[in-house]
Protein backbone atom coordinates (compact mmCIF):
# COMPACT_ATOMS: atom_id res chain seq x y z
CA UNK A 1 0.00 0.00 0.00
CA UNK A 2 1.44 3.36 -1.02
CA UNK A 3 1.52 6.02 1.69
CA UNK A 4 2.83 9.52 1.10
CA UNK A 5 2.89 12.47 3.46
CA UNK A 6 1.07 10.47 6.12
CA UNK A 7 -2.06 9.98 3.97
CA UNK A 8 -3.30 6.62 2.77
CA UNK A 9 -4.17 6.56 -0.90
CA UNK A 10 -7.54 5.05 -1.70
CA UNK A 11 -7.59 1.51 -3.11
CA UNK A 12 -8.22 1.26 -6.86
CA UNK A 13 -11.73 2.18 -7.96
CA UNK A 14 -11.09 2.39 -11.69
CA UNK A 15 -12.75 -0.25 -13.84
CA UNK A 16 -10.85 -3.53 -13.51
CA UNK A 17 -11.37 -4.11 -17.23
CA UNK A 18 -9.55 -0.85 -17.92
CA UNK A 19 -6.71 -1.88 -15.61
CA UNK A 20 -6.41 -5.35 -17.11
CA UNK A 21 -6.43 -4.00 -20.68
CA UNK A 22 -3.72 -1.52 -19.75
CA UNK A 23 -1.50 -4.31 -18.39
CA UNK A 24 -1.97 -6.19 -21.65
CA UNK A 25 -0.85 -3.11 -23.57
CA UNK A 26 2.23 -2.79 -21.35
CA UNK A 27 3.15 -6.37 -22.26
CA UNK A 28 3.69 -5.15 -25.81
CA UNK A 29 5.91 -2.25 -24.76
CA UNK A 30 6.87 -1.01 -21.31
CA UNK A 31 8.02 2.63 -21.34
CA UNK A 32 10.60 3.94 -18.89
CA UNK A 33 7.95 6.26 -17.44
CA UNK A 34 4.18 5.85 -17.58
CA UNK A 35 3.17 9.49 -17.66
CA UNK A 36 0.26 11.38 -19.24
CA UNK A 37 2.08 11.66 -22.56
CA UNK A 38 1.93 7.86 -22.75
CA UNK A 39 -1.65 7.16 -21.60
CA UNK A 40 -3.28 10.48 -22.47
CA UNK A 41 -4.48 9.30 -25.89
CA UNK A 42 -5.97 6.11 -24.43
CA UNK A 43 -7.99 7.40 -21.50
CA UNK A 44 -9.91 10.44 -20.40
CA UNK A 45 -8.36 12.59 -17.71
CA UNK A 46 -10.38 11.07 -14.86
CA UNK A 47 -9.97 7.45 -16.01
CA UNK A 48 -6.25 7.93 -16.57
CA UNK A 49 -5.79 9.54 -13.17
CA UNK A 50 -7.71 6.73 -11.46
CA UNK A 51 -5.69 4.15 -13.38
CA UNK A 52 -2.38 5.65 -12.31
CA UNK A 53 -3.59 5.85 -8.70
CA UNK A 54 -4.37 2.13 -8.92
CA UNK A 55 -0.90 1.43 -10.30
CA UNK A 56 0.69 3.30 -7.39
CA UNK A 57 -1.48 1.57 -4.78
CA UNK A 58 -0.49 -1.82 -6.19
CA UNK A 59 3.19 -0.76 -6.17
CA UNK A 60 3.46 -1.17 -9.94
CA UNK A 61 4.81 2.36 -10.45
CA UNK A 62 6.70 4.62 -8.08
CA UNK A 63 5.91 8.22 -7.14
CA UNK A 64 7.57 9.36 -10.38
CA UNK A 65 5.39 7.02 -12.50
CA UNK A 66 8.35 4.77 -13.29
CA UNK A 67 7.73 1.00 -13.47
CA UNK A 68 8.71 -0.91 -10.34
CA UNK A 69 10.36 -4.35 -10.43
CA UNK A 70 6.91 -5.84 -9.69
CA UNK A 71 5.46 -4.38 -12.90
CA UNK A 72 8.45 -5.40 -15.00
CA UNK A 73 8.10 -8.99 -13.83
CA UNK A 74 4.32 -8.97 -14.20
CA UNK A 75 4.21 -7.76 -17.80
CA UNK A 76 6.90 -10.20 -18.89
CA UNK A 77 5.27 -13.23 -17.24
CA UNK A 78 2.66 -15.52 -18.76
CA UNK A 79 0.35 -18.33 -17.66
CA UNK A 80 0.71 -19.67 -14.13
CA UNK A 81 3.78 -17.54 -13.46
CA UNK A 82 1.77 -14.38 -14.12
CA UNK A 83 -1.01 -15.59 -11.80
CA UNK A 84 1.53 -16.18 -9.02
CA UNK A 85 3.00 -12.70 -9.44
CA UNK A 86 -0.44 -11.06 -9.54
CA UNK A 87 -1.39 -12.94 -6.39
CA UNK A 88 1.70 -11.58 -4.61
CA UNK A 89 0.99 -8.03 -5.77
CA UNK A 90 -2.63 -8.31 -4.67
CA UNK A 91 -1.83 -9.85 -1.29
CA UNK A 92 0.72 -7.16 -0.49
CA UNK A 93 -1.53 -4.28 -1.56
CA UNK A 94 -4.66 -5.58 0.15
CA UNK A 95 -2.98 -6.77 3.32
CA UNK A 96 -5.51 -4.74 5.32
CA UNK A 97 -8.13 -7.25 4.11
CA UNK A 98 -6.23 -10.46 3.46
CA UNK A 99 -3.83 -10.26 6.41
CA UNK A 100 -6.00 -8.51 8.98
CA UNK A 101 -8.62 -9.69 11.46
CA UNK A 102 -11.24 -10.29 8.77
CA UNK A 103 -11.79 -13.87 7.64
CA UNK A 104 -11.79 -13.29 3.86
CA UNK A 105 -13.16 -16.73 3.08
CA UNK A 106 -16.19 -16.62 5.36
CA UNK A 107 -16.99 -12.97 6.10
CA UNK A 108 -20.12 -11.21 4.90
CA UNK A 109 -20.21 -8.37 2.38
CA UNK A 110 -21.08 -5.92 5.17
CA UNK A 111 -17.97 -6.96 7.12
CA UNK A 112 -15.80 -6.43 4.05
CA UNK A 113 -17.41 -3.05 3.48
CA UNK A 114 -16.67 -2.05 7.08
CA UNK A 115 -12.97 -2.86 6.64
CA UNK A 116 -12.73 -0.59 3.59
CA UNK A 117 -14.73 2.16 5.27
CA UNK A 118 -12.81 2.07 8.55
CA UNK A 119 -9.39 1.83 6.91
CA UNK A 120 -9.83 4.60 4.37
CA UNK A 121 -12.73 6.67 5.72
CA UNK A 122 -14.71 6.14 2.55
CA UNK A 123 -18.33 5.35 1.85
CA UNK A 124 -20.98 5.29 -0.83
CA UNK A 125 -20.26 4.69 -4.50
CA UNK A 126 -16.48 5.04 -4.17
CA UNK A 127 -16.41 2.29 -1.54
CA UNK A 128 -18.56 0.05 -3.74
CA UNK A 129 -16.20 0.56 -6.71
CA UNK A 130 -13.13 -0.15 -4.54
CA UNK A 131 -14.67 -3.42 -3.37
CA UNK A 132 -15.63 -4.38 -6.92
CA UNK A 133 -12.04 -3.87 -8.13
CA UNK A 134 -10.77 -5.88 -5.15
CA UNK A 135 -13.06 -8.85 -5.82
CA UNK A 136 -12.16 -8.87 -9.51
CA UNK A 137 -8.39 -8.67 -9.11
CA UNK A 138 -8.42 -11.38 -6.42
CA UNK A 139 -10.43 -13.63 -8.73
CA UNK A 140 -7.90 -13.03 -11.51
CA UNK A 141 -5.09 -13.77 -9.05
CA UNK A 142 -6.67 -17.04 -7.93
CA UNK A 143 -7.37 -15.90 -4.37
CA UNK A 144 -10.40 -17.58 -2.81
CA UNK A 145 -12.85 -15.22 -1.13
CA UNK A 146 -16.15 -15.55 0.67
CA UNK A 147 -19.01 -16.11 -1.80
CA UNK A 148 -20.85 -13.31 0.01
CA UNK A 149 -18.36 -10.80 -1.43
CA UNK A 150 -19.89 -11.29 -4.87
CA UNK A 151 -23.09 -9.62 -3.64
CA UNK A 152 -24.67 -7.32 -6.21
CA UNK A 153 -27.32 -4.69 -5.66
CA UNK A 154 -30.07 -5.46 -8.15
CA UNK A 155 -32.90 -3.23 -9.29
CA UNK A 156 -36.27 -4.77 -8.30
CA UNK A 157 -38.12 -6.36 -11.19
CA UNK A 158 -41.70 -7.31 -11.94
CA UNK A 159 -42.71 -10.91 -12.63
CA UNK A 160 -42.23 -10.21 -16.34
CA UNK A 161 -38.62 -9.13 -15.82
CA UNK A 162 -39.26 -5.42 -16.35
CA UNK A 163 -37.28 -3.05 -14.16
CA UNK A 164 -39.33 -1.07 -11.67
CA UNK A 165 -38.37 2.60 -11.71
CA UNK A 166 -39.97 4.71 -9.04
CA UNK A 167 -40.35 8.44 -9.50
CA UNK A 168 -41.36 10.94 -6.88
CA UNK A 169 -42.40 14.35 -8.11
CA UNK A 170 -44.39 15.43 -5.08
CA UNK A 171 -47.66 15.69 -7.01
CA UNK A 172 -50.56 13.36 -7.64
CA UNK A 173 -51.91 12.94 -11.13
CA UNK A 174 -55.52 12.59 -12.10
CA UNK A 175 -56.48 8.91 -12.18
CA UNK A 176 -59.30 9.55 -14.69
CA UNK A 177 -57.04 10.02 -17.68
CA UNK A 178 -58.79 10.80 -20.97
CA UNK A 179 -58.04 8.29 -23.72
CA UNK A 180 -56.17 10.26 -26.43
CA UNK A 181 -58.13 8.83 -29.36
CA UNK A 182 -61.63 7.84 -30.34
CA UNK A 183 -62.84 4.39 -31.41
CA UNK A 184 -63.49 5.44 -34.99
CA UNK A 185 -59.83 6.40 -35.50
CA UNK A 186 -58.76 2.87 -34.69
CA UNK A 187 -60.72 1.55 -37.68
CA UNK A 188 -59.11 4.15 -39.92
CA UNK A 189 -55.58 2.90 -39.27
CA UNK A 190 -53.77 1.31 -42.20
CA UNK A 191 -52.89 -2.42 -41.77
CA UNK A 192 -49.33 -1.79 -40.56
CA UNK A 193 -50.38 0.63 -37.85
CA UNK A 194 -53.36 -1.55 -36.93
CA UNK A 195 -50.92 -4.39 -36.34
CA UNK A 196 -48.84 -2.18 -34.03
CA UNK A 197 -51.96 -1.15 -32.11
CA UNK A 198 -52.94 -4.80 -31.70
CA UNK A 199 -49.49 -5.52 -30.25
CA UNK A 200 -49.75 -2.62 -27.79
CA UNK A 201 -50.25 -3.83 -24.16
CA UNK A 202 -53.83 -3.67 -22.89
CA UNK A 203 -54.66 -0.89 -20.46
CA UNK A 204 -54.79 -2.00 -16.80
CA UNK A 205 -56.78 0.24 -14.40
CA UNK A 206 -54.71 -1.07 -11.48
CA UNK A 207 -51.52 0.52 -12.80
CA UNK A 208 -49.95 3.43 -10.93
CA UNK A 209 -50.65 6.95 -12.15
CA UNK A 210 -47.18 7.27 -13.68
CA UNK A 211 -47.52 4.04 -15.67
CA UNK A 212 -50.99 5.06 -16.86
CA UNK A 213 -49.68 8.41 -18.06
CA UNK A 214 -46.73 6.78 -19.84
CA UNK A 215 -49.12 4.31 -21.51
CA UNK A 216 -51.39 7.07 -22.81
CA UNK A 217 -48.44 9.16 -24.00
CA UNK A 218 -46.91 6.21 -25.86
CA UNK A 219 -50.20 5.28 -27.47
CA UNK A 220 -50.81 8.88 -28.48
CA UNK A 221 -47.41 9.00 -30.19
CA UNK A 222 -48.19 5.75 -32.00
CA UNK A 223 -51.53 7.10 -33.26
CA UNK A 224 -49.78 10.19 -34.63
CA UNK A 225 -47.65 7.95 -36.84
CA UNK A 226 -50.77 6.87 -38.76
CA UNK A 227 -50.63 8.46 -42.21
CA UNK A 228 -54.46 8.59 -42.32
CA UNK A 229 -54.77 10.40 -39.00
CA UNK A 230 -56.36 13.87 -39.04
CA UNK A 231 -53.80 16.64 -39.28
Amino acid sequence: MTVEEGRKHLPPYVSYKTFSSFLSRLQQHLPTRIDRSYWGDMFSGSSGTQLMAAMRFLDLVDVNARPTPHLKLLVSATGDHRAVLLKQVTTDAYGFVLKGTLDPQNATYAELEEVFQNTFRMKGDVCRKCIKFFTEITRDAGITLSPAFAKKHKVPRTTTGTKIVAKKNGTRTNQNFPVPFSDNKITELDPWHKMLIDKFPAFDPTWSDDIKMNWFNALGQLIKLNPHADS
